[in-house]
């Protein structure tokens, strides 16, 4: 069994692109990945309540055209308390399993810490985009974008979260972030990302252990799939990365 826990759906002219839509179950046909849990994030500026509930309505739509292939993240914006707070309820009642977070914020900012005490009480895992970025560009597109300190900050006030930290392997100087969240058990990394470089599953298996990674693609399938057939690991180990810890984190609702 193969989960991609870091996937996603886009919007256009305001609806569900169900062409991107359509792309992303045809690589999982292809690549053999039995589930995707999507999100639809904002990805410049704020946004507003309205844009979010458009983005998380994507998802819903998404997931009842392929229930069987499909789980979804509520995506919030946490500024926008109230409304975060109600569109976590609303989502989750319509069966979404988790909560996705943006760069609108660092995730140990205070203004992020009722959406995860929300979360805490639902028992349910948040993915947070994420990364190190070297180089000065990436910074300032990007000035707000949680690395692995702010993952581990966060999960020493919250230890109890359940908290994934995104691609690995498409957020800048991923062993800088690794080394960040060793000590901090609670914080999950998924291995998405266009990134292949050699080594990078074995060195994040190496330091965190294989029990706290999960598969994810990022909309980068092959590049997902591949990285984790060639790295050198166990079948238990590749099974555990691939699907056993993604349904862990969802003991709750599964």
């Amino acid at each position: 069994m193969r989960i991609d826990a870091h996937s996603h759906v886009w919007l256009e002219n305001g609806g569900l692109n169900r062409g991107r839509l359509d792309g992303l179950i045809d690589a999982c046909d292809r690549l053999a990945i039995d589930e995707a849990w999507v999100s639809c994030p904002i990805t410049r500026g704020m946004g507003d309540p309205e844009e979010v509930r458009r983005c998380n309505d994507a998802v819903l739509e998404a997931v009842r055209l392929h229930p069987q292939r499909l789980r979804g993240y509520c995506f919030v914006v946490p500024g926008y308390y109230r409304e975060a707070i109600a569109e976590m309820d609303r989502c989750l009642a319509e069966g979404m399993i988790g909560i996705k977070l943006y760069h609108q914020y660092f995730i140990n900012d205070p203004a992020v810490f009722p959406v995860i005490e929300k979360a805490i009480r639902e028992d349910i895992p948040i993915l947070s985009h994420a990364g190190h970025p070297a180089g000065e560009r990436d910074r300032r597109q990007q000035p707000k974008i949680s690395d692995g300190v702010h993952f581990a900050d966060l999960a020493c006030r919250y230890p109890e979260a359940k908290l994934i930290m995104g691609h690995i392997g498409g957020g800048g100087d991923y062993e800088w972030s690794l080394q960040a969240i060793a000590d901090a058990p609670s914080v999950f990394a998924d291995t998405s990302g266009s990134v292949i470089d050699e080594g990078m599953i074995e060195y994040a298996a190496q330091l965190l252990g294989t029990e706290r990674l999960v598969f994810g693609c990022d909309e980068s399938e092959e590049a997902g799939v591949g990285k984790m057939l060639g790295a050198d690991l166990t079948e238990e180990e590749r099974d555990a990365i691939f699907w056993r810890n993604a349904m862990g984190l969802l003991r709750s609702r599964s």
